[in-house]
């Protein structure tokens, strides 16, 4: 039996790769004679460049940046070649939630401010084109600290550059893009999304994701307002509509804003982060080779099915005939075309626990998993 084992990350506790080997260990306890392929994936969250980045080839670039509360960090990006080359930026990498302990999220004062310097320091490396993954963020900021950095004004009634986080959206008055360099406008922005949900609303950014980002329901309702007020001047003084843009509530609203970047040649491209990630290292040619196809969740639940890796690598494998199969932190539900699944955390045991012994427990489940296969 030919097995392919294409995981995306256990956040805070394993990188796609650490997954995929101990899918791989549990698998061989099970099924010693099968013949294992293993493709790491990503969804445009953390892991993204690298994954890309070992498909591609190229150069990766690190750089200080501000981080999501402020303080410097270190972020890489990737050039791909090319000429002129390709970047590969991830938000997580700046502005990303595994960037702050649990005590330290700030949601309200968050910023995507350090992304737009990544995709500031690709432009200036010489690249037309940046691929953006927006998964993973600490941020709720609708992209506004994105775009400051990258020479939009966002000004209040006394003219004064606004700071950090959503809250002050709400006393924006102005938007002024003539700072907006010539290199940024003439530069093609993919943004690459983790999920489907749009950027206000009930299925939206901070109703669905605030909450692990930190937002309390104290604070919801005024970064939802600040938000609606962010969308209002966009379209007002940028003439961009976001409102109805799938995927804008991605990454905090992430690609909201950068859609609304003035550019030359045609505005900012949502897609799905896991089909951008599957073109680049062969995702369907290796599920057509493979007689199963097991992939992995952190958590199946109804989050998956807005476009998590999983969903993809599902979908993927139905259109080609592959049966799929998972594993998971905690199952919930299965998403559409995943046939069987196994949580990895055993009942009883705290998520700090299981997260501690994640390498371990994947393989059990992975074993279980297999036994069950091999009937």
């Amino acid at each position: 039996m030919r097995i392919l084992v294409c995981p995306q990350e256990f956040k805070g506790s394993l990188t796609a790769s650490e997954a995929a080997q101990a899918i791989a260990a549990g698998l061989r306890d099970a099924l010693p004679d099968a013949e294992l392929e293993l493709l790491p994936m990503a969804d445009g969250g953390p892991g993204t460049v690298e994954i890309v980045y070992a498909a591609a080839g190229g150069t990766l670039v690190t750089s200080e940046v501000r981080g999501p509360l402020g303080a410097p960090v270190q972020a890489t990006f990737g050039l791909l070649g090319g000429e002129p080359p390709r970047a590969i930026v991830e938000a997580a990498a700046a502005a990303g939630l595994l960037l702050l302990h649990p005590h330290e999220r700030q949601p309200t004062h968050a910023s995507t401010y350090g992304v737009g310097q990544q995709i500031a320091a690709a432009i200036e490396a010489g690249t037309r084109e940046v691929i953006v993954g927006v998964g993973g963020t600490a941020t709720n900021d609708g992209g506004a600290g994105a775009l400051q950095a990258l020479g939009v004004r966002l000004l209040d009634a006394d003219g004064h550059e606004l700071g950090p986080g959503p809250l002050e959206l709400s006393r924006l008055d102005r938007i002024d893009a003539s700072g907006v360099t010539p290199e940024v406008r003439e530069t093609r922005l993919r943004v690459a999304v983790d999920v489907r949900n749009p950027l206000l609303g009930p299925a939206g950014a901070t109703a669905i994701y605030g909450p692990q980002k930190g937002v309390t329901p104290e604070f919801g309702d005024m970064i939802e307002a600040a938000l609606e007020h962010w969308v209002a001047m966009l379209a007002r003084d940028l003439g961009v509509v976001a409102t109805g843009l799938e995927g804008g509530g991605a990454g905090g609203g992430l690609p909201a804003g950068l859609a609304a970047l003035p550019s030359t040649v045609g505005g900012a491209v949502v897609e799905g982060g896991a089909v951008l990630v599957g073109e680049a290292v062969g995702l369907d040619a290796a599920i057509a080779r493979a007689d199963l196809v097991v992939t992995v969740e952190g958590s199946l639940d109804a989050q998956t099915g807005y476009g998590k890796t999983v969903s993809y690598v599902a979908e993927r494998a139905a259109f080609l005939r592959v049966p799929c199969i998972a594993v998971a932190g905690v199952v919930a539900s299965l998403p559409e075309g995943v046939r069987d699944a196994e949580a990895a955390q055993p009942d009883g045991v705290a998520s700090e626990d299981a997260m501690a012994r994640a390498a371990e427990l994947v393989r059990e489940a992975a074993a279980r998993l297999g036994r069950r296969v091999a009937g």
